[in-house]
Protein backbone atom coordinates (compact mmCIF):
# COMPACT_ATOMS: atom_id res chain seq x y z
CA UNK A 1 0.00 0.00 0.00
CA UNK A 2 2.95 1.96 0.65
CA UNK A 3 4.18 1.89 -2.64
CA UNK A 4 0.70 2.47 -4.68
CA UNK A 5 0.57 5.72 -2.21
CA UNK A 6 3.93 6.95 -3.67
CA UNK A 7 3.16 5.94 -6.65
CA UNK A 8 0.06 7.63 -7.10
CA UNK A 9 0.68 10.73 -5.20
CA UNK A 10 -1.72 10.29 -2.96
CA UNK A 11 0.65 11.03 -0.01
CA UNK A 12 0.53 15.02 -1.28
CA UNK A 13 -3.39 14.71 -0.45
CA UNK A 14 -4.07 18.57 0.82
CA UNK A 15 -7.51 16.98 2.33
CA UNK A 16 -9.03 19.57 0.66
CA UNK A 17 -12.09 17.96 -0.88
CA UNK A 18 -12.05 19.52 -3.95
CA UNK A 19 -12.06 15.97 -5.50
CA UNK A 20 -15.12 14.84 -3.72
CA UNK A 21 -16.98 18.52 -5.18
CA UNK A 22 -16.08 17.86 -8.40
CA UNK A 23 -17.12 13.95 -8.65
CA UNK A 24 -19.82 13.89 -11.21
CA UNK A 25 -21.19 11.00 -9.01
CA UNK A 26 -20.72 12.58 -5.40
CA UNK A 27 -22.34 15.79 -7.03
CA UNK A 28 -25.49 13.96 -8.24
CA UNK A 29 -26.26 12.44 -5.01
CA UNK A 30 -23.79 8.87 -4.85
CA UNK A 31 -22.34 8.10 -1.65
CA UNK A 32 -18.83 8.03 -3.69
CA UNK A 33 -15.85 10.60 -1.81
CA UNK A 34 -12.60 10.58 -4.09
CA UNK A 35 -10.98 11.87 -0.76
CA UNK A 36 -11.92 9.38 1.96
CA UNK A 37 -10.35 6.95 -0.54
CA UNK A 38 -7.33 8.86 -0.46
CA UNK A 39 -7.34 9.49 2.86
CA UNK A 40 -7.70 5.60 3.74
CA UNK A 41 -5.30 4.63 1.43
CA UNK A 42 -2.92 6.60 3.15
CA UNK A 43 -3.75 5.24 6.37
CA UNK A 44 -2.17 1.73 5.38
CA UNK A 45 -3.33 -1.39 5.03
CA UNK A 46 -5.21 -2.03 8.74
CA UNK A 47 -7.85 0.67 6.72
CA UNK A 48 -8.18 -1.47 3.72
CA UNK A 49 -9.28 0.83 0.86
CA UNK A 50 -10.14 -2.42 -1.82
CA UNK A 51 -13.27 -3.22 0.38
CA UNK A 52 -14.89 0.23 0.06
CA UNK A 53 -18.22 -0.53 -1.45
CA UNK A 54 -18.18 2.52 -3.17
CA UNK A 55 -14.89 1.48 -5.02
CA UNK A 56 -16.59 0.50 -7.99
CA UNK A 57 -18.71 3.77 -8.04
CA UNK A 58 -16.05 5.50 -9.42
CA UNK A 59 -16.66 6.45 -13.30
CA UNK A 60 -12.81 6.74 -13.58
CA UNK A 61 -13.40 9.88 -15.69
CA UNK A 62 -10.21 11.88 -13.82
CA UNK A 63 -12.58 14.87 -13.70
CA UNK A 64 -11.61 14.84 -9.60
CA UNK A 65 -8.35 15.44 -11.14
CA UNK A 66 -8.23 18.33 -13.07
CA UNK A 67 -9.06 20.06 -9.77
CA UNK A 68 -6.64 18.44 -7.44
CA UNK A 69 -3.96 20.88 -6.18
CA UNK A 70 -1.61 17.82 -5.09
CA UNK A 71 -2.02 16.32 -8.54
CA UNK A 72 -2.97 12.97 -6.85
CA UNK A 73 -3.69 10.18 -10.01
CA UNK A 74 -6.95 9.20 -8.05
CA UNK A 75 -7.69 7.11 -11.58
CA UNK A 76 -4.40 4.93 -10.89
CA UNK A 77 -5.21 4.58 -7.19
CA UNK A 78 -8.53 3.37 -7.73
CA UNK A 79 -7.40 0.67 -10.60
CA UNK A 80 -4.65 -0.69 -8.25
CA UNK A 81 -7.58 -1.04 -5.32
CA UNK A 82 -9.94 -2.83 -7.69
CA UNK A 83 -6.94 -5.39 -8.71
CA UNK A 84 -6.63 -6.04 -4.81
CA UNK A 85 -10.50 -5.88 -5.00
CA UNK A 86 -10.63 -9.02 -7.47
CA UNK A 87 -8.03 -10.87 -6.09
CA UNK A 88 -10.33 -11.25 -2.99
CA UNK A 89 -13.17 -11.85 -5.33
CA UNK A 90 -14.78 -8.24 -5.03
CA UNK A 91 -16.63 -7.87 -8.29
CA UNK A 92 -18.73 -4.20 -9.15
CA UNK A 93 -22.35 -5.76 -10.01
CA UNK A 94 -22.74 -5.65 -13.49
CA UNK A 95 -25.73 -5.20 -15.65
CA UNK A 96 -27.09 -7.05 -18.43
CA UNK A 97 -26.44 -10.20 -16.55
CA UNK A 98 -22.42 -9.25 -17.55
CA UNK A 99 -22.58 -10.84 -20.41
CA UNK A 100 -20.50 -8.60 -22.05
CA UNK A 101 -18.02 -9.05 -19.06
CA UNK A 102 -18.20 -12.85 -20.01
CA UNK A 103 -17.66 -12.40 -23.24
CA UNK A 104 -14.45 -10.61 -22.79
CA UNK A 105 -12.42 -13.27 -20.75
CA UNK A 106 -14.02 -15.85 -23.18
CA UNK A 107 -11.31 -13.84 -25.49
CA UNK A 108 -8.90 -13.85 -23.13
CA UNK A 109 -9.37 -17.50 -22.97
CA UNK A 110 -8.77 -17.70 -26.64
CA UNK A 111 -9.72 -21.11 -28.50
CA UNK A 112 -13.33 -19.27 -29.87
CA UNK A 113 -14.35 -18.81 -33.16
CA UNK A 114 -15.44 -15.12 -33.66
CA UNK A 115 -17.10 -13.96 -36.84
CA UNK A 116 -14.90 -10.61 -36.65
CA UNK A 117 -15.63 -9.37 -40.68
CA UNK A 118 -19.20 -9.92 -40.67
CA UNK A 119 -19.62 -6.45 -41.05
CA UNK A 120 -17.18 -6.18 -43.96
CA UNK A 121 -19.23 -5.16 -47.61
CA UNK A 122 -17.45 -5.46 -50.48
CA UNK A 123 -16.80 -1.88 -51.42
CA UNK A 124 -14.25 -1.80 -47.77
CA UNK A 125 -10.96 -2.13 -49.03
CA UNK A 126 -8.72 -4.06 -46.17
CA UNK A 127 -6.22 -6.43 -45.90
CA UNK A 128 -6.58 -9.49 -43.19
CA UNK A 129 -3.17 -10.27 -42.23
CA UNK A 130 -0.63 -7.79 -43.73
CA UNK A 131 -0.06 -4.10 -43.98
CA UNK A 132 1.71 -0.50 -42.57
CA UNK A 133 -1.37 0.45 -41.20
CA UNK A 134 -3.26 -1.93 -38.50
CA UNK A 135 -7.06 -0.53 -38.16
CA UNK A 136 -8.15 -1.38 -34.25
CA UNK A 137 -11.94 -1.68 -34.89
CA UNK A 138 -12.40 -2.65 -31.16
CA UNK A 139 -15.90 -4.36 -30.05
CA UNK A 140 -18.63 -2.49 -32.09
CA UNK A 141 -20.11 -5.37 -33.16
CA UNK A 142 -20.52 -6.79 -30.07
CA UNK A 143 -22.16 -3.96 -29.00
CA UNK A 144 -24.99 -3.75 -31.46
CA UNK A 145 -25.59 -7.09 -31.29
CA UNK A 146 -26.09 -6.77 -27.28
CA UNK A 147 -28.38 -3.52 -27.53
CA UNK A 148 -30.22 -3.94 -30.25
CA UNK A 149 -33.53 -2.59 -28.19
CA UNK A 150 -31.44 1.09 -29.03
CA UNK A 151 -30.99 0.93 -32.15
CA UNK A 152 -27.63 0.51 -32.07
CA UNK A 153 -25.06 0.93 -34.98
CA UNK A 154 -22.21 1.89 -34.05
CA UNK A 155 -20.40 -0.67 -36.29
CA UNK A 156 -21.41 2.08 -38.93
CA UNK A 157 -18.51 3.98 -37.56
CA UNK A 158 -16.11 1.30 -37.91
CA UNK A 159 -17.28 0.84 -41.64
CA UNK A 160 -16.65 4.98 -42.17
CA UNK A 161 -13.43 4.26 -40.66
CA UNK A 162 -12.50 2.01 -43.26
CA UNK A 163 -14.02 4.12 -46.37
CA UNK A 164 -12.04 7.35 -44.97
CA UNK A 165 -8.85 5.62 -45.17
CA UNK A 166 -9.44 4.15 -47.91
CA UNK A 167 -10.27 7.87 -49.42
CA UNK A 168 -6.83 8.73 -48.08
CA UNK A 169 -5.38 6.26 -50.45
CA UNK A 170 -4.85 3.88 -47.39
CA UNK A 171 -5.74 -0.33 -47.27
CA UNK A 172 -5.66 -0.90 -43.60
CA UNK A 173 -5.42 -4.36 -41.85
CA UNK A 174 -8.67 -5.55 -40.42
CA UNK A 175 -7.61 -8.57 -38.51
CA UNK A 176 -10.64 -11.64 -37.64
CA UNK A 177 -7.92 -12.62 -35.10
CA UNK A 178 -8.49 -9.32 -33.59
CA UNK A 179 -9.68 -9.83 -29.61
CA UNK A 180 -10.91 -7.15 -26.92
CA UNK A 181 -8.40 -4.50 -26.01
CA UNK A 182 -8.99 -5.48 -21.97
CA UNK A 183 -10.07 -2.08 -21.04
CA UNK A 184 -13.11 -2.70 -19.37
CA UNK A 185 -11.18 -5.73 -17.60
CA UNK A 186 -8.30 -4.02 -16.64
CA UNK A 187 -10.47 -1.19 -14.66
CA UNK A 188 -12.88 -3.58 -13.06
CA UNK A 189 -9.05 -5.20 -11.89
CA UNK A 190 -8.82 -8.13 -13.91
CA UNK A 191 -5.36 -7.24 -14.52
CA UNK A 192 -4.90 -11.38 -15.21
CA UNK A 193 -7.12 -11.28 -18.30
CA UNK A 194 -6.10 -7.82 -19.45
CA UNK A 195 -2.28 -9.03 -19.70
CA UNK A 196 -3.24 -12.15 -22.30
CA UNK A 197 -5.48 -9.42 -24.27
CA UNK A 198 -2.78 -7.68 -24.21
CA UNK A 199 -0.32 -10.13 -24.84
CA UNK A 200 -2.31 -11.28 -28.03
CA UNK A 201 -3.01 -7.72 -29.52
CA UNK A 202 1.03 -6.77 -29.26
CA UNK A 203 1.78 -9.94 -30.95
CA UNK A 204 -0.91 -9.71 -33.65
CA UNK A 205 0.01 -6.28 -34.82
CA UNK A 206 3.72 -7.40 -34.71
CA UNK A 207 2.84 -10.13 -37.09
CA UNK A 208 1.10 -7.38 -40.03
CA UNK A 209 4.17 -5.71 -39.79
CA UNK A 210 2.40 -2.09 -39.56
CA UNK A 211 4.00 0.78 -38.14
CA UNK A 212 0.79 2.34 -37.20
CA UNK A 213 -2.57 1.50 -35.58
CA UNK A 214 -5.49 3.30 -35.47
CA UNK A 215 -8.63 3.23 -33.66
CA UNK A 216 -11.74 5.30 -33.40
CA UNK A 217 -12.54 3.95 -30.60
CA UNK A 218 -11.45 6.01 -27.50
CA UNK A 219 -10.51 3.34 -24.93
CA UNK A 220 -8.87 1.50 -27.57
CA UNK A 221 -6.97 4.29 -28.31
CA UNK A 222 -6.18 5.21 -24.37
CA UNK A 223 -5.25 1.31 -23.96
CA UNK A 224 -3.09 1.13 -26.91
CA UNK A 225 -1.35 4.45 -26.01
CA UNK A 226 -0.79 4.05 -22.05
CA UNK A 227 -1.68 0.47 -20.98
CA UNK A 228 -0.42 -1.53 -23.74
CA UNK A 229 3.41 -0.28 -23.05
CA UNK A 230 4.97 -2.43 -21.05
CA UNK A 231 4.14 -5.49 -23.60
CA UNK A 232 6.16 -3.91 -26.86
CA UNK A 233 9.57 -5.66 -27.46
CA UNK A 234 11.59 -3.30 -29.14
CA UNK A 235 10.14 -0.74 -31.81
CA UNK A 236 6.33 0.09 -30.61
CA UNK A 237 3.72 1.23 -33.44
CA UNK A 238 2.44 4.62 -33.12
CA UNK A 239 -0.86 4.79 -32.28
CA UNK A 240 -3.13 7.41 -32.68
CA UNK A 241 -7.22 7.96 -32.20
CA UNK A 242 -8.83 8.32 -35.79
CA UNK A 243 -9.41 12.11 -35.38
CA UNK A 244 -5.80 12.99 -34.48
CA UNK A 245 -4.55 10.67 -37.99
CA UNK A 246 -7.33 12.96 -39.76
CA UNK A 247 -6.56 16.49 -38.05
CA UNK A 248 -2.80 15.58 -39.65
CA UNK A 249 -4.43 14.97 -43.40
CA UNK A 250 -7.55 17.80 -43.80
CA UNK A 251 -5.72 18.77 -46.96
CA UNK A 252 -5.89 15.45 -48.52
CA UNK A 253 -9.62 14.70 -46.91
CA UNK A 254 -11.22 16.79 -49.47
CA UNK A 255 -14.44 17.50 -47.69
CA UNK A 256 -17.61 18.62 -48.86
CA UNK A 257 -21.20 20.05 -47.03
CA UNK A 258 -22.53 16.79 -45.71
CA UNK A 259 -25.95 18.93 -45.06
CA UNK A 260 -25.17 19.52 -41.20
CA UNK A 261 -24.79 22.76 -39.55
CA UNK A 262 -25.14 22.83 -35.54
CA UNK A 263 -23.30 20.27 -33.95
CA UNK A 264 -22.06 20.10 -30.53
CA UNK A 265 -18.96 17.25 -29.36
CA UNK A 266 -19.26 15.35 -26.52
CA UNK A 267 -15.73 15.17 -25.48
CA UNK A 268 -14.64 11.27 -24.09
CA UNK A 269 -12.86 10.91 -20.99
CA UNK A 270 -10.50 8.55 -22.73
CA UNK A 271 -9.87 10.66 -25.28
CA UNK A 272 -9.84 13.49 -23.70
CA UNK A 273 -8.55 13.57 -19.99
CA UNK A 274 -6.43 10.71 -20.19
CA UNK A 275 -5.13 11.55 -23.88
CA UNK A 276 -5.21 15.14 -23.91
CA UNK A 277 -6.70 14.82 -27.07
CA UNK A 278 -9.22 18.07 -27.56
CA UNK A 279 -8.35 19.75 -30.61
CA UNK A 280 -8.11 17.43 -33.36
CA UNK A 281 -12.05 16.33 -33.62
CA UNK A 282 -12.80 19.84 -33.51
CA UNK A 283 -10.20 20.51 -36.32
CA UNK A 284 -11.97 18.02 -38.46
CA UNK A 285 -15.92 18.93 -37.51
CA UNK A 286 -14.60 22.76 -38.93
CA UNK A 287 -12.92 21.30 -41.69
CA UNK A 288 -16.36 20.35 -43.15
CA UNK A 289 -18.09 23.42 -45.05
CA UNK A 290 -21.41 24.59 -43.43
CA UNK A 291 -20.73 22.78 -40.03
CA UNK A 292 -21.11 25.10 -36.58
CA UNK A 293 -19.71 23.51 -33.48
CA UNK A 294 -21.57 24.78 -30.67
CA UNK A 295 -19.62 23.93 -27.51
CA UNK A 296 -21.42 22.63 -24.25
CA UNK A 297 -21.19 24.37 -21.11
CA UNK A 298 -18.69 21.73 -20.00
CA UNK A 299 -16.29 21.08 -22.45
CA UNK A 300 -12.69 20.01 -23.36
CA UNK A 301 -10.96 19.36 -19.84
CA UNK A 302 -13.89 20.20 -17.80
CA UNK A 303 -16.67 18.11 -20.23
CA UNK A 304 -19.04 15.97 -18.10
CA UNK A 305 -18.80 11.98 -18.27
CA UNK A 306 -21.19 9.42 -20.11
CA UNK A 307 -21.48 7.73 -17.22
CA UNK A 308 -20.78 4.43 -18.58
CA UNK A 309 -17.54 3.80 -16.78
CA UNK A 310 -16.59 0.11 -17.12
CA UNK A 311 -20.13 -1.52 -17.04
CA UNK A 312 -20.35 -1.68 -13.88
CA UNK A 313 -21.63 1.98 -13.11
CA UNK A 314 -25.24 1.39 -14.41
CA UNK A 315 -26.82 2.74 -11.56
CA UNK A 316 -30.15 5.81 -10.76
CA UNK A 317 -26.65 7.88 -10.45
CA UNK A 318 -25.47 7.67 -14.16
CA UNK A 319 -28.17 7.83 -15.35
CA UNK A 320 -28.73 11.43 -13.69
CA UNK A 321 -25.69 12.13 -14.80
CA UNK A 322 -26.67 11.10 -18.29
CA UNK A 323 -29.63 12.69 -18.65
CA UNK A 324 -27.83 16.23 -17.45
CA UNK A 325 -25.28 15.96 -19.55
CA UNK A 326 -28.37 15.60 -22.60
CA UNK A 327 -29.84 18.47 -21.36
CA UNK A 328 -26.27 20.12 -21.95
CA UNK A 329 -26.13 19.14 -25.24
CA UNK A 330 -29.59 20.27 -26.56
CA UNK A 331 -29.35 23.75 -24.65
CA UNK A 332 -26.68 24.61 -27.14
CA UNK A 333 -29.29 24.27 -30.21
CA UNK A 334 -27.34 21.83 -31.38
CA UNK A 335 -28.92 19.30 -34.00
CA UNK A 336 -26.60 16.49 -33.76
CA UNK A 337 -24.51 14.92 -31.04
CA UNK A 338 -21.26 13.68 -32.15
CA UNK A 339 -19.26 11.71 -30.24
CA UNK A 340 -15.71 10.07 -30.79
CA UNK A 341 -15.99 6.42 -28.67
CA UNK A 342 -19.08 4.12 -28.91
CA UNK A 343 -19.80 3.76 -25.47
CA UNK A 344 -20.80 7.27 -25.09
CA UNK A 345 -23.34 6.66 -27.65
CA UNK A 346 -24.41 3.41 -26.17
CA UNK A 347 -25.26 4.86 -22.79
CA UNK A 348 -26.80 8.18 -24.09
CA UNK A 349 -28.71 6.25 -26.53
CA UNK A 350 -29.70 4.28 -23.43
CA UNK A 351 -31.07 7.19 -21.45
CA UNK A 352 -32.75 8.56 -23.96
CA UNK A 353 -34.93 5.32 -23.69
CA UNK A 354 -36.24 6.84 -20.46
CA UNK A 355 -40.09 8.04 -21.04
CA UNK A 356 -39.90 10.37 -18.44
CA UNK A 357 -37.47 12.09 -19.81
CA UNK A 358 -36.72 10.89 -23.92
CA UNK A 359 -38.51 14.17 -25.46
CA UNK A 360 -36.67 16.48 -23.26
CA UNK A 361 -33.21 14.71 -24.08
CA UNK A 362 -33.62 13.15 -27.24
CA UNK A 363 -31.01 14.62 -30.32
CA UNK A 364 -29.80 12.83 -33.08
CA UNK A 365 -26.06 11.00 -32.13
CA UNK A 366 -23.64 10.28 -35.10
CA UNK A 367 -19.74 9.27 -34.32
CA UNK A 368 -17.57 11.42 -35.67
CA UNK A 369 -15.99 8.88 -38.24
CA UNK A 370 -19.76 8.87 -39.75
CA UNK A 371 -20.08 12.40 -40.02
CA UNK A 372 -16.63 12.81 -41.94
CA UNK A 373 -17.28 9.91 -44.45
CA UNK A 374 -20.79 11.57 -45.39
CA UNK A 375 -18.67 14.69 -46.44
CA UNK A 376 -16.08 13.18 -48.44
CA UNK A 377 -15.56 14.62 -51.95
CA UNK A 378 -16.69 12.11 -55.08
Amino acid sequence: MQQLVKDTNAWACYDCGKCTATCPVARVGGSLSPRRHVLTANLGAQNDPSRDDTLFSCLTCSLCEVRCPAEVSYTGLVRHLREAAFDAKIEPECPHGGALQSVMRMMAKGGTQQDRLGWLTDDLKTEPNEGEVFLWTGCTGYYDAFFPEFGMKTVEGTKATVRILNHLGITPVVSPEERCCGHDLLWNGDRKSFEALARHNVDLVRSSGAWMVVTPCAECARTWKMDYEPFFEGRAPQVVHLTELLAERLDDLRLDSNGMSRVTFQDPCRLGRHLGVYDAPRQVLAAIPGIELEEMRSSRHRAACCAGGTWGNCDRFAKRIQIDRLREARATGAEVLVTACPKCQIHFRCAMKDPNYESEISIEMRDVAEVVASALAT
